[in-house]
């Protein structure tokens, strides 16, 4: 199994996604060749790096503001902001693909891989966030297994607006078959209307989610309908990562604009009242995870926010 190199100098991961700072940067690449080396070197070449080790990880359940909360913690030039990187996607689904990839030893390349991206490459950085995909809450336990002290964010929406975004423009999970169904926990690919299909889905980012909060002391719910600079205090608080007054009003005007499109001022469309059969049970789950959060509010500590 090869792994890509590519020189990216000193330009910080600053765009909404991960893949689009790649290509910012492939296309100053000139002239220089193509490096690849085997998988296994990874490990060896992470140790030798200074890093810094992850502040947190931010599960999702998608279209529910991670990735305007991935550009408020990188507005500090001295945190590390990862956003859905693909080769972390590609470790973790490694043993779910069909073509199949030669046996590694998916911990430490993992953690290797996370090394890499993490280093230092200024001297100032201080924090490391990873926004996962929203389908890697499946490998919590793989994360938890390598990182057991680090905080895991985990952040929802109602079900009736993820559904809405997404008929808007489907996401690679809210397509049957483009995400390895046993990813999911699906057996079979019996629904293939596509809204149903979502909300299925969604029933599973919402009973992930609640097995996580109920089995580990070290994860925070926190829902996007509490306003994005709520939810960021409490992602602050949580991680010990302590916000200046001027953090405070950049992260306030940056919330005026379309994460994905940060030079667009954000608009959306409120989500249809009805709530349709495909619907309900996960919206029963969405009350239940609801009703965590805000029990769990009732008794913060300093830590646990």
């Amino acid at each position: 199994m090869l792994c890509r190199w590519l020189h990216v100098g000193d330009k910080p991961f600053s765009e909404p996604f991960f893949d689009d700072t790649i290509i910012r940067c492939r296309s100053n690449t000139g002239l220089r060749p193509h490096v690849a080396s085997n998988i296994s070197m990874l490990e060896e070449w992470a140790a030798a790096l200074p890093a810094v080790e992850p502040s947190a990880f931010i599960f999702h359940i998608s279209r529910c503001g991670s990735t305007l909360v991935s550009q408020l913690l990188g507005m500090n030039p001295r945190h590390i902001v990862l956003s859905e990187v693909p080769f972390i996607d590609e470790l973790l689904r490694a043993p779910f693909k069909e073509q199949g990839f030669p046996p590694f030893d998916q911990l430490p390349v993992l953690q290797a891989a996370l090394r890499l991206y993490g280093q230092k490459r200024s001297g100032d950085e201080e924090r490391l966030f990873i926004k996962t995909d929203s389908w890697h809450v499946f490998f919590y336990k793989t994360i938890r297994a390598l990182y057991p002290d680090v905080p895991f964010v985990l952040l929802y929406r109602e079900p009736r607006e993820v559904m809405h975004s997404h008929r808007k423009k489907r996401g690679m999970q809210a397509v049957p078959g483009v995400i390895e169904p046993a990813v999911f926990g699906f057996e079979k690919l019996a629904v293939t209307d596509l809204d149903a299909y979502m909300a299925v889905v969604i029933e599973k980012y919402l009973s992930t989610f609640l097995e996580i909060i109920t089995n580990d002391s070290n994860a925070l719910l926190v829902n996007y309908n509490e306003g994005m600079l709520q939810v960021m205090e409490k992602i602050a608080s949580f991680t010990d990562l302590a916000l200046t007054e001027e953090e405070h009003v950049q992260m306030r005007e940056r919330c005026g604009y379309h994460a994905k499109y940060p030079d667009q001022v954000f608009a959306e469309a409120a989500a249809p009242e009805e709530v349709p059969g495909y619907l309900e049970k996960s919206m029963a789950l969405y009350k239940q995870v609801e009703a965590v959060r805000l029990q769990v509010n009732t008794r913060l500590t300093p830590h646990n926010v």
